[in-house]
């Protein structure tokens, strides 16, 4: 027996030395310690375990008491800088006069955690507590919020006069310094001009209309006996119709490549600006620079081949069909990136969601399908939509805006001011972002009644789309350019996917609302042969 206890002793003093963080005795004398030395232990002949011995048990306690001191410290010493950061933060933007209530949580972050976590709960409790003008700061600036409609209306009117496009840094890193978001006076002009004249309607019914309506007979062909994720399905359809538009380039490994880096570079700029390896943001960088490099290369190529093209590209770089002034080959690339981007975005999220809420409103579906097949009365199945098959699609236009009132698939707009701006009383100073937030005015009773409720109906009144607050496709001089491109492309879709198809979905769904429309585990429908 002494032999044992001997062997004991020094097994214990063993495992003091090299496992002292897990607890001494936890597993010393019982089966689940995974050691070496308890192994040993347990294969010496002893009647019973013996307790620990007593010089050994003394200098366990003390060891704990430190841990616990020292873990107790340093959570004390967190939340007492922690508070201190946060006063100290609010303290430096209080001694400006005239700001308006809120708070701008951390140094740095502000509150941008918060916003994107919460989304419209964020602002609903600040619009509570503070009103429908508010401080705060996320995605890198400074911001005022707005929520006070007419507000809005103004502000976004107001171009000129002390406002000018103040997008996040991180989006306008990424989309690069001649993005049409970023840039004002001449040059927005020039640029916008430029889209203008690349998506008025003489060139959508002459050239545009005739590609979309053959990339979409193509994309659609094939899905019944399918189970589509139609979020990826809208996703490709959008991206690949937008580059066969601007530069002519259709399914295949440059496409591929493209299609990569611009899913990388979307992710990018709803983030913040800190470029560290491994964050959205870095990542949207490179993304950018491959995306940039890829289309010089193009640029190059379409030069060098002497060979009309009949795209996008091709009027940008000889600067016909009216573009006004012609464009340096960087201002081109970043206005090729934008239309890419914004197409990319607004349609391809639009044409999932119209999906959506049809297969929830079957006396929609219905009536949607009754105008198409009407259409197609006329038509052999070969024959293609034209300008007045378009024009002829009220109900499909009505869908459309419903879907994009209801989804909300725009939040809102950003704005910068270029000196020191009066609002409501208060002054906004120079440099501040001011959040145009048109999101609430989609649900405003008094505008849209019982407006949770999918009802594309209301909007063949007359009158909805004129009014002052209407707001789906921007405001004032940023009016979206692209918005009948956009609605002929999703219109298209749905033509072509309503008169071939019925679907149901499947599994379990969910759509998350903000920072942007998407579902995250996919939308998943089975589809058949109408």
């Amino acid at each position: 027996m002494k032999r044992g206890r001997v062997a004991i002793i020094l097994a214990s003093s063993l495992l003091l030395l090299c496992d002292r963080p897990r607890g001494l005795y936890k597993g010393l004398l019982g089966s689940q310690y995974n050691s070496k030395a308890s192994t040993l232990l347990l294969a010496l002949p002893s009647a019973e375990a013996p307790p620990p011995p007593p010089f050994l048990q003394q200098q366990q306690h003390p060891r704990r008491k430190m841990a616990v001191l020292l873990l107790v410290a340093v959570l004390a010493a967190a939340v007492l800088a922690s508070s201190l950061l946060l006063r100290w933060n609010e303290v430096r933007y209080s001694r400006r006069r005239g700001l308006p209530p809120g708070t701008m949580g951390w140094p740095l972050f502000g509150e941008t955690t918060e916003f994107l976590k919460q989304g419209p709960s964020f602002m609903k409790a600040r619009r509570l507590r503070y009103g429908s003008l508010f401080r705060t700061h996320i995605l890198g600036c400074p911001t005022v919020v707005c929520m006070d409609p007419e507000l809005n209306r103004r502000t976004l009117a107001s171009e000129g006069a002390g406002f000018v496009p103040g997008y996040p840094q991180s989006m306008l890193d990424i989309l690069g310094p001649n993005n049409i978001a970023a840039v004002h006076g001449p040059l927005h002009r020039a640029m916008r001009g430029a889209m203008l004249a690349l998506t008025r309607p003489t060139m959508i019914r002459a050239a545009l209309l005739p590609k979309i309506d053959a990339f979409m007979r193509a994309h659609l062909h094939g899905w019944a006996g399918r189970r589509v994720d139609i979020q990826e399905m809208t996703k490709e359809m959008a991206l690949l119709s937008a580059l066969r538009q601007i530069a002519g380039i259709s399914a295949g490994p440059l496409s591929d490549a493209l299609k990569a880096e611009l899913y990388t570079l979307v992710l990018g700029t709803f983030s913040l600006p800190i470029n560290i390896p491994g964050t959205n943001y870095s990542k949207g960088l490179q993304a950018r620079k491959k995306l940039v490099a890829k289309l010089r290369q193009m640029i190059a190529d379409r030069r060098s081949s002497g060979c009309a093209q009949d795209d996008m590209l091709d009027a940008l770089l000889s600067g016909n069909e009216g573009t006004r002034a012609k464009l340096n080959d960087d201002q081109i690339i970043d206005l090729l990136i934008t239309l890419i981007y914004s197409g990319y975005e607004t349609v391809s999220t639009t044409s999932m969601m119209a999906v959506k809420y049809l297969s929830d409103n079957p006396k929609a579906l219905e009536q949607i399908r009754k105008e198409h097949l009407d259409i197609r009365k006329g038509k052999s199945p070969e024959d293609a939509l034209d300008w007045n098959d378009y024009k002829s699609m009220t109900f499909t236009r009505a869908v459309i805006y419903e879907t994009l009132r209801l989804a909300t698939v725009v939040n809102g707009l950003l704005r910068k001011t270029t000196q020191d701006v009066e609002m409501n009383g208060y002054v906004i100073p120079k440099g501040w972002r001011i959040y145009v937030y048109t999101r609430e005015i989609n649900y405003d009773p008094f505008l849209y009644p019982e407006p949770m409720v999918f009802n594309p109906w209301r909007w063949l009144e007359k009158g909805l789309e004129s009014h002052p607050h209407f707001m789906l496709f921007g405001g004032g001089a940023r009016m979206c350019p692209g918005k009948e491109v956009g609605t002929v492309e999703i219109a298209t879709f749905l033509h072509y996917f309503v008169t071939r198809y019925r679907w149901e979905e499947e599994g379990n769904n969910t759509i998350s609302k903000f920072p942007r429309v998407a579902a995250p585990n996919g939308l998943h429908i089975r589809v058949q042969d109408y």
